[in-house]
Protein backbone atom coordinates (compact mmCIF):
# COMPACT_ATOMS: atom_id res chain seq x y z
CA UNK A 1 0.00 0.00 0.00
CA UNK A 2 2.90 2.18 0.37
CA UNK A 3 4.24 1.88 -2.69
CA UNK A 4 0.82 2.56 -4.08
CA UNK A 5 0.55 5.70 -2.23
CA UNK A 6 4.25 6.74 -3.39
CA UNK A 7 3.11 6.15 -6.89
CA UNK A 8 0.39 8.62 -6.40
CA UNK A 9 1.87 11.08 -4.46
CA UNK A 10 4.34 11.23 -7.95
CA UNK A 11 1.60 11.22 -10.86
CA UNK A 12 0.05 14.16 -8.29
CA UNK A 13 3.22 15.94 -8.45
CA UNK A 14 3.69 15.59 -12.01
CA UNK A 15 0.25 16.03 -13.28
CA UNK A 16 0.04 19.57 -11.14
CA UNK A 17 3.19 20.38 -12.93
CA UNK A 18 1.54 20.05 -16.01
CA UNK A 19 -1.78 21.45 -15.09
CA UNK A 20 0.22 24.79 -14.38
CA UNK A 21 1.71 24.84 -17.81
CA UNK A 22 -1.17 23.84 -19.86
CA UNK A 23 -3.25 26.40 -17.91
CA UNK A 24 0.09 29.23 -18.41
CA UNK A 25 0.17 28.20 -22.28
CA UNK A 26 -3.68 28.26 -22.90
CA UNK A 27 -4.20 32.01 -21.16
CA UNK A 28 -0.38 32.97 -23.07
CA UNK A 29 -2.69 31.82 -26.58
CA UNK A 30 -5.95 33.14 -25.25
CA UNK A 31 -4.15 36.64 -24.61
CA UNK A 32 -2.24 36.48 -27.88
CA UNK A 33 -5.56 35.72 -29.85
CA UNK A 34 -7.47 38.85 -28.12
CA UNK A 35 -4.32 40.92 -28.82
CA UNK A 36 -4.54 39.81 -32.67
CA UNK A 37 -8.05 40.44 -32.94
CA UNK A 38 -8.38 43.49 -31.52
CA UNK A 39 -5.08 45.11 -32.26
CA UNK A 40 -2.62 43.76 -34.71
CA UNK A 41 -5.64 41.90 -36.90
CA UNK A 42 -3.24 39.51 -38.83
CA UNK A 43 -4.83 36.41 -40.16
CA UNK A 44 -3.38 34.13 -37.15
CA UNK A 45 -6.25 31.46 -36.64
CA UNK A 46 -4.33 29.17 -34.85
CA UNK A 47 -3.99 31.07 -31.64
CA UNK A 48 -7.60 29.97 -31.16
CA UNK A 49 -7.13 26.31 -31.67
CA UNK A 50 -4.14 25.73 -29.30
CA UNK A 51 -6.19 27.65 -26.71
CA UNK A 52 -9.27 25.15 -26.63
CA UNK A 53 -6.43 21.92 -26.90
CA UNK A 54 -5.49 23.14 -23.81
CA UNK A 55 -8.38 23.90 -22.59
CA UNK A 56 -9.11 20.57 -23.15
CA UNK A 57 -6.09 18.91 -21.73
CA UNK A 58 -6.84 21.30 -18.50
CA UNK A 59 -10.30 20.25 -17.97
CA UNK A 60 -9.79 16.64 -18.22
CA UNK A 61 -6.70 16.56 -15.82
CA UNK A 62 -7.83 18.91 -13.40
CA UNK A 63 -11.53 16.69 -13.09
CA UNK A 64 -9.05 14.05 -12.49
CA UNK A 65 -7.67 15.85 -9.32
CA UNK A 66 -10.47 17.22 -8.65
CA UNK A 67 -12.08 13.50 -8.21
CA UNK A 68 -9.00 11.96 -6.99
CA UNK A 69 -8.81 14.32 -3.76
CA UNK A 70 -12.72 14.30 -3.59
CA UNK A 71 -13.03 18.36 -4.49
CA UNK A 72 -15.84 17.30 -6.78
CA UNK A 73 -19.32 18.37 -6.28
CA UNK A 74 -21.20 15.33 -4.63
CA UNK A 75 -24.39 14.54 -3.14
CA UNK A 76 -23.63 13.04 0.53
CA UNK A 77 -26.94 13.72 1.72
CA UNK A 78 -27.59 9.83 2.18
CA UNK A 79 -24.13 8.81 3.02
CA UNK A 80 -23.86 11.61 5.87
CA UNK A 81 -26.78 9.60 7.48
CA UNK A 82 -24.63 6.38 7.46
CA UNK A 83 -22.71 4.92 10.02
CA UNK A 84 -20.51 1.91 10.15
CA UNK A 85 -20.40 -1.38 7.83
CA UNK A 86 -23.34 0.61 5.72
CA UNK A 87 -22.06 3.68 4.80
CA UNK A 88 -18.74 1.60 4.18
CA UNK A 89 -21.01 -0.29 1.73
CA UNK A 90 -22.12 2.46 0.19
CA UNK A 91 -18.98 3.71 -0.25
CA UNK A 92 -17.50 0.98 -2.14
CA UNK A 93 -19.99 0.39 -4.27
CA UNK A 94 -20.06 4.31 -5.16
CA UNK A 95 -16.33 3.87 -6.10
CA UNK A 96 -16.65 0.91 -7.97
CA UNK A 97 -19.22 2.66 -10.38
CA UNK A 98 -16.78 5.46 -10.65
CA UNK A 99 -14.36 2.89 -11.44
CA UNK A 100 -15.97 0.92 -13.92
CA UNK A 101 -17.02 4.56 -15.24
CA UNK A 102 -13.57 5.32 -15.43
CA UNK A 103 -11.91 2.37 -17.22
CA UNK A 104 -15.07 2.28 -19.91
CA UNK A 105 -13.98 5.90 -21.11
CA UNK A 106 -10.34 5.24 -20.80
CA UNK A 107 -10.83 1.93 -22.55
CA UNK A 108 -12.64 3.56 -25.53
CA UNK A 109 -10.52 6.52 -25.41
CA UNK A 110 -7.76 4.57 -27.04
CA UNK A 111 -9.82 2.76 -29.62
CA UNK A 112 -10.40 6.62 -31.14
CA UNK A 113 -6.82 7.75 -30.41
CA UNK A 114 -6.08 4.65 -32.89
CA UNK A 115 -8.53 5.31 -35.11
CA UNK A 116 -6.86 9.21 -35.20
CA UNK A 117 -3.88 7.72 -36.02
CA UNK A 118 -4.85 5.35 -38.40
CA UNK A 119 -6.88 8.00 -40.66
CA UNK A 120 -3.73 10.66 -40.07
CA UNK A 121 -6.30 13.40 -40.11
CA UNK A 122 -4.13 17.02 -38.45
CA UNK A 123 -6.26 20.17 -37.71
CA UNK A 124 -6.39 22.94 -39.57
CA UNK A 125 -4.79 25.78 -37.67
CA UNK A 126 -1.93 23.89 -36.14
CA UNK A 127 -1.69 21.20 -38.67
CA UNK A 128 -1.10 18.70 -35.57
CA UNK A 129 -1.72 15.30 -36.02
CA UNK A 130 -5.26 15.01 -34.01
CA UNK A 131 -4.24 12.44 -32.00
CA UNK A 132 -2.60 14.42 -29.97
CA UNK A 133 -5.61 16.59 -28.54
CA UNK A 134 -7.80 13.21 -28.47
CA UNK A 135 -4.80 11.42 -26.07
CA UNK A 136 -6.24 14.15 -23.40
CA UNK A 137 -8.90 11.35 -22.88
CA UNK A 138 -6.61 8.23 -22.33
CA UNK A 139 -4.09 10.19 -20.36
CA UNK A 140 -6.75 11.61 -17.52
CA UNK A 141 -8.76 8.84 -17.66
CA UNK A 142 -5.80 6.42 -17.27
CA UNK A 143 -4.31 8.23 -14.64
CA UNK A 144 -7.94 8.15 -13.36
CA UNK A 145 -8.48 4.58 -12.88
CA UNK A 146 -5.16 4.61 -11.44
CA UNK A 147 -6.06 6.88 -8.80
CA UNK A 148 -9.56 5.29 -7.74
CA UNK A 149 -7.92 1.74 -7.67
CA UNK A 150 -5.89 2.99 -4.81
CA UNK A 151 -8.86 4.95 -3.01
CA UNK A 152 -10.75 1.79 -3.44
CA UNK A 153 -8.43 -0.12 -1.87
CA UNK A 154 -7.76 2.72 0.71
CA UNK A 155 -11.69 2.26 1.31
CA UNK A 156 -11.54 -1.27 1.68
CA UNK A 157 -8.26 -1.14 4.16
CA UNK A 158 -10.85 0.81 6.68
CA UNK A 159 -12.27 0.00 9.70
CA UNK A 160 -15.79 0.68 9.87
CA UNK A 161 -16.85 3.96 11.68
CA UNK A 162 -18.66 2.88 14.74
CA UNK A 163 -21.45 5.14 16.27
CA UNK A 164 -20.84 8.01 18.69
CA UNK A 165 -18.29 7.38 21.06
CA UNK A 166 -20.10 6.51 24.89
CA UNK A 167 -19.55 9.60 27.22
CA UNK A 168 -16.79 9.15 29.39
CA UNK A 169 -16.63 7.70 33.01
CA UNK A 170 -15.44 10.39 35.69
CA UNK A 171 -11.76 9.63 36.06
CA UNK A 172 -10.29 9.87 39.81
CA UNK A 173 -8.02 13.02 40.02
CA UNK A 174 -4.68 12.41 40.03
CA UNK A 175 -2.74 13.50 43.04
CA UNK A 176 -1.30 17.49 42.14
CA UNK A 177 2.08 17.96 43.12
CA UNK A 178 2.03 20.85 46.30
CA UNK A 179 3.98 23.68 45.48
CA UNK A 180 7.71 24.24 46.46
CA UNK A 181 8.10 25.43 50.28
CA UNK A 182 4.93 23.67 51.72
CA UNK A 183 2.77 26.31 50.34
CA UNK A 184 -0.63 25.71 48.62
CA UNK A 185 -1.11 25.84 44.83
CA UNK A 186 -3.71 28.18 43.89
CA UNK A 187 -6.34 25.43 43.14
CA UNK A 188 -6.13 24.46 46.72
CA UNK A 189 -6.21 27.62 47.94
CA UNK A 190 -9.64 28.72 45.69
CA UNK A 191 -11.09 25.55 47.02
Amino acid sequence: MKALRKLGAGITRVEEFFVVIIFIVMLGASFAQVVNRNIVQAPIGWFEELARYMQVYLCLLATELGLRDGTQMSITAVTDRLHGGTKKVVRIIAKLIVLIFTFIIFYNSITIVQKQMATHQTSPGIHVAMWIPYMALPISFGIACIAQVGLFLGILKEKPEGKAPAAKTAEPEEKRPEAEDGQKTQEEVKA
